[in-house]
């Protein structure tokens, strides 16, 4: 691969990094370049999060059995994918697709049931797929959807995403709380179904322009979300069909065994979802070759993100990124036990040539947990920032890092089981433009 330059452009941040459109100097390819500030993400216990979603990243492209002779991946269509990633002595690089229509956070108001539909759908067929790679997202919500130029769906940010072993139920609180399903925060395990759960809050608020369930306290959101009567707007039939209502009340069932997509098998998930009277009429073929027109079309001509991060990266940051070599020989045996993990288990990735491999089941001890003093008021598997938390939502974005949440988490320390791969980064290099 050449190198990859970089544009002025900063289109998220987060707790501990930041996002950039970059360019490939040769093939000339826009990619989203996610950049970690590894001092940060040790002081936050965030580790394990980085590496388990580096690693979910790479097993989420898969090998289809008529590419299998060639070994080549084939992208999911309604999933950012992971090109490259790669390291330098300060920060950690994931290069992902370029969704320039930004997220739905961004455009959330009462959209048109027609976009409300499609989005599910297409949403719904990349959990589908996830879930039949036994991954749980446990994060869905308008920030972590992002829209690519045409308008399409995409699922993103997977850093409290988790492999979902055979033998036993999920039990971590991990996500974010205002689309956290009952089973979750009642503490009973859960599996997939959660997902569906949140795709259900996700439409709800797409549909109305708010979320179902509310609480101005942690303890008030959890009660409500577990107890409390769904109630529509006085005015929903006049946004949504009955079909429509219909199966917002299937996907926000409290029992997951009577929830949509999660009462039948993983391998059938789907097929549950295209019963909905609703989505009967979906052309799913042509959904998943993206042939059906969205009505919402991102604006090309104007940004589809938060322009103060631009101004932010140029007059507030201690280490704005620009290139820097690698120290020579550097001894690993001397860092941090949290800075050799990174050094160690985030690999370097190329999705041209890398030679793909499966980190799961073997690795099922990766799974991230959180451990805490306080049952209420650490109800999230993101590490702590100062910051807003209203209503249990966390902004995050996924060509836009995680924004401030509110959270004691502490997470595991992952075992030293890999051969270490070549720490220089001969992949890339970056340079900085101004604004």
């Amino acid at each position: 691969m050449g190198a990859i330059l970089c544009r002025p452009e900063v289109v998220g941040k987060g707790a501990f990094g930041r996002v950039r459109i970059v360019q490939h100097k040769q093939t000339k390819d826009l990619y989203a370049l996610k950049y970690i500030d590894k001092s940060r993400c040790a002081k936050m216990k965030a580790v394990s999060n980085i590496i388990q979603e580096r690693r979910l990243l790479e097993d989420v492209r898969k090998v289809s059995a008529k590419h299998w002779i060639n070994k080549l991946s084939v992208d999911h269509p309604f999933i950012v994918n992971m090109r490259y990633a790669f390291q330098d002595d300060e920060n950690c690089f994931f290069v992902l697709d370029l969704m320039l229509g930004g997220d739905l956070r961004y455009r959330l108001k009462a959209l048109p049931e027609e976009t409300v539909q499609l989005y599910v759908a297409e949403v719904a067929s990349g959990l589908a797929y996830l879930h039949q790679k036994r991954i749980v997202h446990r994060d869905i919500k308008p920030d972590n959807i992002l829209l690519d130029a045409k308008g399409h769906a995409h699922i993103t940010d997977f850093n409290v995403a988790v492999y979902h072993p055979t033998d036993r139920v999920l039990t971590s609180i991990a996500g974010s709380k205002a689309y956290m399903a009952p089973e979750i925060l009642l503490r009973k395990g859960y599996t997939f179904g959660v997902d569906w759960w949140s795709l259900g809050i996700m439409a709800f608020e797409l549909a109305f322009g708010r979320r179902p369930f509310h609480g101005k306290k942690s303890g008030e959101l959890k009660h409500s979300i577990c107890r409390s009567t769904l109630k529509f707007p006085h005015d929903a039939e006049k946004k949504l069909s009955v079909s429509g209502l219909v199966a917002l009340r299937e996907f926000l069932e409290r029992d997951p065994k009577h929830r949509v997509g999660s009462r039948v098998e993983s391998s059938h998930e789907l097929d549950d979802i295209k019963k909905l009277a609703w989505l009967k009429r979906m052309d799913w073929e042509k959904l998943e070759a993206k042939e059906i027109q969205p009505s919402l079309i991102p604006d090309s001509n104007r940004p589809n993100y938060d322009l103060s991060h631009e101004l932010e990266e140029l007059l507030l940051e201690d280490h704005p990124l620009k290139k820097k070599k690698r120290k020579a020989n550097r001894d690993v045996s001397r860092l941090s036990p949290e800075y050799r993990i990174l050094e160690e288990q985030f690999t370097n990735y190329n999705f041209q040539n890398s030679k793909r491999r499966t980190y799961y089941p073997v690795n099922e001890q990766l799974v991230s947990r959180v451990t805490s003093a306080s049952s209420d008021d650490a109800e999230e598997s993101r590490p702590p920032t100062p910051g807003p938390y209203l209503d249990g939502d966390r902004c995050a974005s996924a060509n836009r890092l995680p924004p401030p949440g509110e959270s004691n988490s502490s997470m595991p320390i992952l075992p030293h089981n890999e051969l270490k791969e070549q720490l220089s980064n001969p992949l890339v290099t970056v340079s900085t433009a101004v604004i």
